[in-house]
């Protein structure tokens, strides 16, 4: 209802604003705006409010005997992981998946309206958007959640994949860019979805977040922080913390990749040698983070994954040292990647650099090497000359 409030509310604006150039019905057309949506805005508040005073539509009647998983989580525990099942066993999040068919949506939308005006858009960028965005559909409903409920190398594959994995296409699908030759730029005063965003983008805010040191810190430090603070507690046993950890991990995954293999306006980067130079920090660290969970025989929350009552062959320490391995390891492929798009970037940015050099001495008929030479010749001028008086 909420989702169609908004459409409803955008057509009716649409329909409105394109009526109030009649100055005579102004007045009227605006009232009639405010009263529909008036209307509409109570029946969706009317109905929220009598779902929230309904019976839920599930059975009220306790669980008989329920298993350690189905106290902890309220789900039976599933079967046991195997590499198959990470993609077979899937629990469905509504609000991930409504926001990445949301988006996909509004990128395939962007990419017709460019290609309708005859713009160029590079396809392998809306390929490279839409894989972000089923990657995003995965990591948030497939068997990286399932697990990572239940067990804390599941856990470590659901953050590494929403930190490391997941935000390499969208950066590379340069969403910000796609916005701005996407849609058209408001000229009457009023802020759309395009002007809000660059808006964003723009904020002295956003650009501290976004800012290179400051995303390496926070890419490297959340990780510490979440597993050895205690706020990794409130992510197992709150939804809205689950929620607001897939938020920041995707948001510090997101802002480090763009500082260093990104397109997109809002970012100062720094020289590409520097840009290497943080990543090689940055995994440094990481590997050390993953090191230290490897070698810990210290429990990260016992209370959740001691007491989940899964008997699959190997104790929840073991599994949390094989949760170290997996931070360790599955980083490497990324990293490995981004260094070859670091250095593909310098490569293309040099050949850029030399064509424009190479263009400017064409228009100046090489004046500039003329000079040289000319300042060459003269200090060997100077030197033959003042070589006999030396004698």
């Amino acid at each position: 209802a909420t989702i169609l409030l908004g459409l409803i509310g955008f057509w009716h604006r649409q329909f409105v604003i394109r009526r109030l150039g009649a100055a005579a019905s102004a007045t009227r057309e605006f009232w009639r705006l405010i009263v529909v949506e008036f209307v509409i805005f109570g029946a969706t508040m009317g109905l929220a409010v009598a779902l929230s005073r309904s019976q839920p539509p599930v059975s009220q009647e306790p669980v008989g005997d329920p298993t350690p998983a189905e106290i902890l989580t309220g789900e039976p525990l599933p079967p046991p992981p195997s590499f198959a099942r990470y993609f077979t066993e899937w629990s469905l999040d509504p609000l991930w998946v409504v926001i990445a068919v949301g988006l996909s949506v509004a990128y395939i939308v962007g990419f017709i309206n460019l290609r309708r005006r005859g713009d160029s858009w590079p396809i392998h960028r809306l390929i490279c958007w839409l894989l972000g965005m089923i990657f995003l559909v995965y990591v948030t409903s497939g068997g990286a959640r399932v697990y990572g409920e239940i067990q804390f190398s599941g856990h470590m594959i659901q953050h590494m994949l929403l930190i490391m994995v997941v935000p390499l296409p969208m950066v590379l699908g340069a969403p910000i860019t796609m916005l701005m030759r996407g849609t058209k730029a408001r000229t009457d005063g009023s802020r759309g979805v395009r002007e809000w965003v660059l808006w964003l983008v723009h904020t002295p805010y956003m650009r501290f977040f976004a800012n290179p040191i400051f995303a390496s810190v926070n890419f490297a430090g959340s990780l510490v922080v979440f597993y050895y603070s205690g706020v990794m507690k409130y992510a197992l046993e709150w939804h809205l913390g689950h929620e607001l950890m897939i938020i920041h991990f995707l948001g510090a995954g997101y802002l480090f990749a763009q500082a260093l293999i990104g397109i997109d306006p809002g970012v100062e980067r720094p020289a590409y040698p520097l840009r290497l130079l943080m990543l090689l920090i940055t995994m440094a660290f990481h590997a050390f983070f993953g090191i230290s969970i490897m070698s810990s025989e210290v429990l990260i929350e016992g209370d959740w994954f001691g007491n989940i009552g899964a008997d699959w062959g190997y104790s929840a320490i073991e599994d949390q040292q094989t949760g170290g391995g997996i931070a360790w390891g599955i980083g490497e492929f990324p990293t490995l990647f981004i260094a070859i798009m670091v250095a593909f970037q310098w490569s293309k940015s040099s050949d850029r650099e030399a064509k424009r050099l190479d263009r400017r001495e064409a228009r100046t008929d090489d004046a500039e090497l003329r000079a040289y030479n000319d300042m060459l010749a003269n200090m060997a001028q100077r030197d033959a000359n003042s070589s006999p008086r030396s004698r």
